[in-house]
């Protein structure tokens, strides 16, 4: 089941739309973790990797996150292993 994924006080949602324009979030409440390419589903499952990015979301939100960087790997054809 996909959980809602809440809205940091940390995060301008605009700042991520301004860098990378209007593509595809992981995180499409904030716009964080872009996966409209292969080099960005890359980036965006080694971040969501990092400990102190995924402390940011409830444990929920992270598998989320993660599902949708999954999917996104498989469209892009790009091999990423579970950490």
């Amino acid at each position: 089941m996909t959980q809602k994924i809440h809205k940091r006080d940390d995060v301008n949602p605009g700042r991520g739309e301004h860098e990378h324009g209007d593509v595809e979030f992981a995180d499409p409440v904030n716009n964080k973790y872009p996966i409209d390419t292969a080099e960005h589903v890359r980036s965006a499952w080694s971040y969501i990797n990092h400990a102190d990015n995924a402390a940011k979301y409830e444990k929920g939100e992270v598998e989320t996150i993660k599902g949708r960087i999954r999917r996104a790997a498989k469209k892009h054809g790009v091999e990423i292993h579970s950490e």
